[in-house]
């Protein structure tokens, strides 16, 4: 895939004393891309995250969005820049509305935005990710699927070119997560691109344009869905079967 590069590792690398979390990895993220990033448990996938949205600043190697280097930049640094993260076990303000969470996040992601505009972009979000009925619910009365939509669109709220995604399907029955994929696809229809963590294989098929395959803290492989799980480091890494990775 070709085009701008919104989101640029060259040589991530984390250690923790003297474990290597993620070691030395490299990948380019373009423009209207939904980019996965598999592996088995412990693989590092979380550690990367972690590292891309500024929860932990790198050992060594550098991070750029959109062409500017936020290598060292913290978080909300970020979020301003144009990155967003929604979190595999989703923390809302669970006695604020639906409505009042996902304003927050409007609030805190475009500076300068007022509560007017802040509550518009709350309820049009809402709307986009079908929660609107439920905007003047405490968040704590949600479904596990409204919690994910809710946390989707809280991060959208802030206003990403990049939407970071860790695991958002865990938990949700295979109904529920085909629903998520459609409205992550919606997502990227609007101009987001979005890079994902997740273990469900056929959701990586069905959902991802490219697929960077971790194992032990480095990129074993990096393609499309087909070619990586036709690799044997990934073959191996997934216990040896094309079968265990739903190909």
């Amino acid at each position: 895939m070709t085009g701008q590069v919104v989101l640029r590792a060259d040589g991530l690398s984390k250690s923790f004393g003297g474990l290597q979390a993620v070691q030395n990895v490299t990948f380019d993220h373009y423009d209207g891309e939904i980019l996965a990033v598999i592996g088995p448990n412990g693989a590092g996938k979380t550690t990367l995250l972690n590292l891309l949205s500024g929860v932990y600043r790198p050992s060594s190697g550098r991070l750029e969005l959109l062409g500017q280097d936020v290598t060292h930049s913290p978080m909300e640094h970020r979020c301003h820049a144009g990155l967003g993260r929604a979190f595999q076990v989703v923390r809302p303000f669970p006695e604020m509305t639906v409505h009042e969470n996902v304003t927050v996040g409007a609030l805190f992601g475009q500076p300068g935005t007022s509560l007017p505009q802040a509550r518009e972009r709350a309820y049009d979000l809402l709307e986009r990710t079908g929660l609107a009925d439920q905007a003047a619910r405490a968040a704590h009365e949600l479904t596990l699927l409204q919690d994910k939509r809710m946390e989707i669109a809280r991060a959208l709220a802030t206003g990403p070119r990049v939407l970071l995604l860790d695991e958002v399907m865990a938990g949700l029955r295979p109904g529920e997560a085909a629903e998520a994929v459609e409205l992550i696809r919606g997502v990227r229809a609007d101009g987001v691109s979005v890079l994902f963590i997740e273990h469900i294989m056929p959701v990586v098929r069905d959902l991802a344009d490219r697929v960077v395959v971790m194992d032990q803290g480095q990129v074993i492989a990096h393609g499309t869905y087909r070619e990586v799980t036709a690799h044997p480091q990934v073959v191996a890494a997934y216990l040896g079967t094309e079968e265990g990775l739903g190909a």
